[in-house]
């Protein structure tokens, strides 16, 4: 497996999602330079990003939203066989411009503290984050927002 460092910059494809010890996931549509070189119906190169580097974990989850340039810095894996998505360990992470402000409907953040919690109209799982980013669970409902900000207090003393 080929490891190259690596600046790419593409678009974000979807909000992107926490992952195990305090990381983050998202996906970049990486287009070429030269787009008129291209067919019209090629498909887009998308390049699976992940970083632990707190403050991109941080902006990612809090700053972020789907249509926003980015230049992704770090490290890339090639991928194992032909046809599964190539990797990026981001390394460093610069906006190069925004997406337009969605308007959401039936989404509310709320903040309990030193937490932030997401309730959306379309299920009932509430996802829970510190305020510095950090990934907490998945409160299966509202009603367990509370036990698991408590374990998380216990636990990990919380983001104080």
């Amino acid at each position: 497996m080929d490891i190259k460092p690596c600046a790419l910059d593409g678009w974000v494809d979807a909000i992107p999602v926490p992952g195990p010890r305090d990381t983050v996931t998202f996906d970049l549509v990486v287009r070429p330079v030269d787009i008129s070189a291209l067919d019209d119906d090629a498909p887009d190169t998308i390049v699976t990003c992940t970083s632990g580097d707190p403050r991109i974990v941080h902006e990612l989850l809090t700053g972020i939203q789907p249509g926003d340039l980015l230049r992704a810095t770090g490290i890339l894996l090639q991928p194992p066989a032909p046809g599964e998505p190539a990797r990026l360990t981001v390394d460093a992470l610069e906006v190069l411009d925004t997406a337009l402000i969605p308007i959401l409907s039936d989404m509310v953040l709320d903040r309990y503290a030193h937490y932030v919690v997401v309730f959306d109209g379309e299920r009932n799982q509430v996802p829970v984050f510190t305020t510095s980013g950090r990934w907490v669970g998945l409160a299966d409902n509202p009603d367990a927002i509370a036990t698991l900000i408590d374990t998380d207090e216990r636990v990990n003393g919380g983001d104080a």
